[in-house]
């Protein structure tokens, strides 16, 4: 599907924000807020950019993604389903006892998922593993490594940062979904992240920064990302907690609230879903 515009790529974004809320409503799970702020992202990961789909979900030589904020696994779950990775009924069943779909992703729990995140930190230091598999035996996928700004307080992040930059692992690519927010305040008030962009340049990447909903830009930079030579790339998106639905953008609230069924026809109706 490389060749989706983006207007239709907006447009399966909202569908599958609006998904994404009706799993959260269904199960009660939290983290909704942070599943939307990173939607934009993934979709553009799938939709144009990943050498990944069902029928090479276990190639050795595929393309990696990983969701190393496993808080936001809903909007993994949702669009591995959309691209067919699973069934889509198995999204009815998320986060319930026994079914696959985890709250956060557990170890082989759907076809897709690579690794099981949600104590954050290890993404980038699993993903930098990957890209220097692939640079020994000369293989040229890529890694995609999704985070949180407020993964960004983990050393472990640093101490892959060095590493990938000292190990020039070019095919290595993280975007930090930078919503401003963390489970208990703004970003920068827990931790002094800003600046951020800065911040992983010193540390040897090309660093840029984008509007993380602006997936034509999303899309830029991650191909440009894959044209770069002798350095990993940050990409450091700028987002909105709760994005595409009015009552809970820039709301740290919807980091665990759960939203009654007058809120879910509200969202999906801003959506355009109704």
């Amino acid at each position: 599907m490389a060749d989706t515009d983006i207007a239709s790529l907006n447009k399966i974004a909202a569908q599958m924000r609006g998904k994404v809320i009706e799993m959260v409503a269904a199960s009660g799970a939290a983290h909704l807020a942070s599943a939307m702020s990173c939607l934009d992202i993934v979709v553009a990961a799938y939709w144009r950019i990943l050498k990944l789909d069902a029928a090479t979900a276990a190639d050795p030589l595929r393309d990696r993604f990983i969701l190393s904020k496993g808080h936001a696994a809903s909007a993994l779950y949702a669009v591995l389903a959309e691209r067919g990775f699973f069934s889509k009924d198995w999204l009815d069943s998320f986060a319930t006892h026994g079914a696959p779909l985890a709250e956060q992703p557990a170890p082989g729990c759907a076809p897709g998922v690579e690794l099981a995140t949600g104590s954050l930190g290890h993404g980038l230091p699993v993903g930098a593993g990957h890209a220097l598999a692939a640079q020994i035996q000369k293989h040229d996928y890529q890694v995609l490594v999704c985070m949180s700004d407020g993964e960004c307080n983990e050393g472990t992040v640093w101490e892959a940062a060095m590493f990938a930059a000292a190990r020039k692992l070019q095919n290595l690519t993280v975007v930090v979904d930078y919503n401003k927010w963390q489970a208990t305040g703004r970003s920068n008030e827990v931790m002094q992240l800003s600046p951020l962009r800065e911040k992983w340049a010193a540390f040897g990447w090309k660093a840029v920064e984008v509007d993380g909903h602006d997936i034509s830009a999303l899309i830029d930079a991650l191909d440009r990302s894959k044209q770069e030579t002798g350095k990993p790339t940050a990409i450091i998106a700028n987002t909105v907690k709760g994005k595409g639905v009015s009552f809970m953008e820039d709301d740290n609230n919807w980091h665990y609230r759960v939203p009654k069924a007058a809120e879910v026809e509200a969202a999906k109706k801003e959506l355009g879903l109704l």
